[in-house]
């Protein structure tokens, strides 16, 4: 066990010195509380100071607020008195606007019963004036019908007026004659009524003498004489009679029938001013036309150039409208546009079509001009068809020997030639006759591009190829490559183009057998001499036209015996179009024989 020694310290502590430092610790702690007590003392005799005041301004704010209150008080029972003599003023006035409400009231109703009566007596209004603004616009229509028929009638006014001088005359004439003839009847009334005067004295005579002769028979027979000598006498007077009144009475038939001529010429020369005037404003309107028709010759528009959508699937009708114009800027399109609408929406498009009909070639143009436009348009195509249009640029081709009338109605036939009902039409009213006659007896360029473009579009419909060919249109269509213009040939190329597709098509589908129509043309011949062609345009259609006549099995004998066949292999490796080269490729893999000849 270990044994620890604790030791105990013993701390002193200098008690003087801290208790030298307590007392004055309370020296300054007692003369801290002594001035903290005076500044208490001070603050207490500042609060009694402040709290004497405070009582002071507390007693006269009460005085203040006392008679404030009694202020108040009679005020407010004074505005009490005003606010009861206010309600009684209110309700007085209350009670008069109720009335006045009352009465307006029963004035808005008797107000809006009569509007309601007048508003339908409005509607009424309107659906009378409504009735009128349609019957006046039958009565417009009418109006230009009968402008029509006064243009018609027109021509024939003068001869009419002619015809009515000669007639007045004539009639003055017989007039004339049928006066003296009367005159002369009425002497011979007057002669024979004296002798019928005569006859009743020799009566009279006959009765005396009677009585003195009626024993007698000498006296007898004189007086049996005598009585077949009145009898015949009295017969004479009346037939006489009654010619007279027959007279009077055709005297009084061609009084009444010169009356009648009378009030008809007066009213055919009315006519005849109302046709003048009207002629005069037909003249003006012509003149307007005139001038505000396209002035060149080529101022007609196409409705968008020819697109090379020749294999993709698509409806029968290839191509597009012909270009009318090889490039105008777009601005004088828009413009030319506006006032083709503008000439189609004041004059109308049946005034338009009759001008086509006019003597003036000057006037045909400008109305052939504004038709070939307007047939650009695929709204206006029916109304055109509708109208008598075709068949008027038909008679056109047909009669006319101007160059610009037949190049413009060859446009415009090649424009409505993009419909397929319209292509139908144009064949079976002798079309492709005509275009392949204005195609023989004209050598202007362009004239054969329009009829050439419109030969092509027809050549798009499958059904209209045997028409086609029976009319020479193919044939006319290949003698048009003699013009030697580069865009007559390309329209050549696509009509070809065309009517190879539809072909094939129809092959394919199994509506068609036999040989290609072309083969019997010399169709190939001139394909395969124009396949290296400069042109790119002519170039593409060659080659289409081409791959698809290669796709008809019964053509191979023609294609090896011509080098088409050749000419294929050509296509399918230089071509500059990537899809024609796959047609030519997929053409001679499809046929075996022109297969079997590429590869001997």
């Amino acid at each position: 066990m270990k044994v620890v020694n604790m030791v105990k310290l013993k701390e002193e502590f200098d008690y003087e010195s801290l208790c030298r430092k307590l007392e004055t610790q309370v020296d300054h702690l007692t003369a801290e509380i002594e001035r903290k007590q005076k500044l208490r003392e001070n603050d207490k005799c500042e609060l009694e100071k402040l709290l004497r005041e405070c009582q002071i301004s507390y007693d006269e704010a009460k005085d203040n607020l006392v008679t404030q209150v009694e202020l108040l008080t009679a005020k407010i029972e004074m505005q009490q008195k005003l606010r009861e003599n206010d309600k009684y003023e209110f309700e007085k006035q209350l009670r008069e606007s109720q009335i006045s409400y009352d009465e307006s009231m029963r004035n808005l109703v008797t107000r809006s019963e009569f509007l309601e009566k007048e508003n339908a007596h409005l509607e009424l209004e309107v659906e009378k004036i409504l009735g009128e603004l349609n019957h006046q616009k039958d009565q417009n229509n009418l109006k230009r019908e009968k402008i029509v028929q006064l243009e018609i009638s027109l021509k024939n006014s003068k001869q009419y007026e002619m015809e009515n001088s000669t007639y007045q005359k004539a009639l003055a004439d017989t007039t004339q004659l049928y006066e003296k003839k009367i005159a002369e009847l009425n002497k011979k009334l007057e002669d024979e009524h004296a002798c019928f005067e005569g006859a009743v004295e020799q009566l009279d005579m006959v009765k005396k003498l009677l009585s003195d002769y009626q024993n007698s028979n000498q006296g007898q027979k004189e007086v049996h004489e005598l009585c077949v000598k009145l009898k015949e006498t009295r017969q004479l007077h009346e037939s006489a009679v009654y010619e007279v009144q027959t007279l009077k009475s055709e005297y009084k038939n061609l009084l009444e029938e010169k009356e009648t001529m009378s009030d008809e010429l007066q009213a055919a020369r009315q006519r005849l001013l109302v046709e003048e005037k009207q002629r005069k404003a037909i003249e003006y309107e012509l003149v307007k036309l005139k001038k505000t028709a396209p002035e060149h010759d080529d101022d007609f528009e196409d409705k968008k150039p020819y697109t090379k959508d020749y294999i993709s699937k698509g409806s029968s009708r290839f191509g597009a409208p012909m270009s009318l114009q090889k490039s105008n800027p777009s601005r004088e399109l828009s413009g030319q546009r506006a006032t083709i609408a503008k000439i189609c929406d004041e004059v109308g498009l049946p005034k338009i079509l009759q001008l086509l009909t006019s003597e003036d070639p000057d006037v045909q143009i400008h109305a052939v001009k504004v038709v070939a436009n307007l047939a650009a348009e695929d709204i206006n195509q029916e109304k055109i068809v509708e109208e008598g249009g075709l068949d008027a640029l038909l008679l056109l081709l047909r009669t006319s020997q101007n160059t610009t009338i037949l190049r413009v109605a060859s446009g415009a036939i090649a424009n409505l030639a993009m419909n397929e009902m319209n292509q139908g039409l144009i064949m079976s009213r002798g079309g492709g006759q005509l275009l392949a006659k204005t195609a023989s007896k004209t050598d202007d360029p362009q004239t054969l591009r329009m009829v050439a473009g419109a030969l092509a579009n027809l050549c798009g419909n499958e059904k209209l190829h045997t028409m086609l060919e029976e009319d020479g249109a193919i044939k006319a269509l290949l003698a048009m490559v003699r013009s030697g213009n580069i865009d007559v040939i390309a329209q050549v190329a696509r009509g070809l183009a065309n009517f190879a597709k539809c072909e094939s098509r129809a092959i394919v589908q199994g509506q068609r057998k036999g040989r290609s129509h072309l083969m019997e043309d010399s169709a190939l011949e001139w394909l395969i001499a124009n396949s290296k062609t400069n042109s790119a345009s002519t170039r593409r259609h060659v080659e289409l036209a081409l791959c698809h006549l290669a796709q008809n099995e019964d053509n191979a004998r023609d294609f090896i015996s011509r080098g088409g066949a050749k000419e294929l292999v050509q296509i399918s490796i230089e071509s500059s179009r990537e899809d024609i080269r796959n047609l030519a490729k997929k053409t001679m893999k499809s046929n075996p024989r022109l297969q079997a000849d590429t590869h001997a």
